[in-house]
């Protein structure tokens, strides 16, 4: 039996991640573990995990342990590992955000600096006195850590040295962090960049999310860089597609010309490859917000919306180039942008009624 570790469990990809694991492996245990704080509405969280709760009771509750707490709590970190030792360990725990990480900055240098040198060091220690250890670790980067880039689509062959906020700044030193530690001690590990996930029980600050809740309340959206903004939008199935195949894969071990080990480590790419344009994507998402019901047939959405200026720490556009998750795990996330805001548009109405 694999045993599992995923961080971030009530977040909207660990939630979702847990779901796939315990439907498609029944070899696996999966431990959660997530401090359900209240960055954005724990209601959601809480949701989630009710979800994945009632999902381990039909295949076997023994299969799912829940574990509150903080990455950056060595000492949680240190005893979960102790107790179960685990095969896989996917770090999906982070504080998201690009604009709060420009008011809040500590909350990023606790869970995204700390928390996952914390995971890092319970990783290394993992194969003290002989022991097998973790076989692979997988982690969350962001497609914010190609900053200013003016080359598209990006690519991970791309130098990513100008981050336009605190946010990217941390997850690029995830990924750095990750390379010492595969050098070092010998861990295989894969970072993964997420484009812009969206649908069903997401987060409520993201910006699809935002718009709906201001039009069902008949407040005016703000839609930057007057609209010219295009976004890699990629629909969680996609993703949690992608770290699941990504999981069962982890970079090989080799050593070197010099004797030493090579690092074991990959980052890839994880989006729609297919920027949409701001204005359309809202379009698509207002006629399906119509269709569901969430806002009524004759809703007059140009009295609602207003293009503003960008805002301190976006850019223009994020735009995948996902060759490299293609050619290593024959995947390309191809959920059509229609079909993700439909479902995210009936479970908005089911949840908030």
């Amino acid at each position: 039996m694999k045993r599992i570790l995923v961080t971030g469990a009530a977040g909207f990809i660990g939630a979702n991640l847990v779901q796939r694991l315990l439907r498609s492996h029944p070899e696996a245990f999966v431990v959660g573990l997530d401090s359900v704080n209240d960055y954005y509405d724990p209601a959601i969280k809480h949701y989630r995990l009710e979800q994945i709760a009632a999902l381990a009771r039909g295949c076997g509750q023994e299969r799912w342990l829940f574990v509150k707490g903080n990455i950056a709590d060595k000492g949680v970190v240190e005893s979960l590992f102790a107790e179960h030792q685990f095969d896989i360990v996917v770090n999906l725990a982070a504080q998201a955000g690009v604009r709060y990480s420009i008011t809040n900055p500590d909350a990023y240098i606790e869970s995204n600096i700390i928390g996952f040198y914390n995971i890092l060091e319970a990783c290394r220690h993992s194969y003290d006195n002989g022991a097998k250890g973790v076989e692979h670790l997988v982690y969350a980067s962001s497609s914010s850590v190609y900053g200013t880039n003016e080359k598209v689509p990006y690519s991970t062959d791309d130098k990513v040295d100008n981050p336009v906020s605190l946010y990217a700044a941390t997850k690029k030193s995830n990924e750095l962090m990750a390379h010492a530690y595969s050098k070092l001690y010998n861990i295989p590990s894969t970072g993964l960049r997420f484009f812009t996930v969206y649908g069903p029980a997401g987060r409520p600050d993201m910006a699809y999310f935002g718009f709906t809740d201001k039009l069902r309340r008949g407040e005016k959206i703000e839609i930057f860089n007057f609209g010219n903004c295009r976004r890699d939008f990629t629909y969680i199935d996609d993703i949690v597609e992608g770290v699941e195949r990504v999981m069962e894969r982890a970079p090989e071990r080799r050593m070197g010309a010099d004797g030493l080990p090579l690092p074991p480590y990959a980052v890839y790419n994880i989006g729609n490859s297919n920027p949409e344009n701001l204005l359309d994507f809202v379009d698509v998402l207002q006629q399906e917000l119509v269709r569901a019901g969430v806002l009524p047939a004759d809703y007059d959405f140009e009295q609602h919306k207003s293009l503003v200026a960008m805002q301190p720490g976006d850019v223009a556009v994020t735009y995948a180039d996902t060759s490299a998750l293609e050619r290593d795990f024959n995947f390309k996330p191809h959920t059509p942008l229609r079909h993700g805001l439909r479902a995210f548009a009936e479970w908005y109405k089911e949840f908030y009624g």
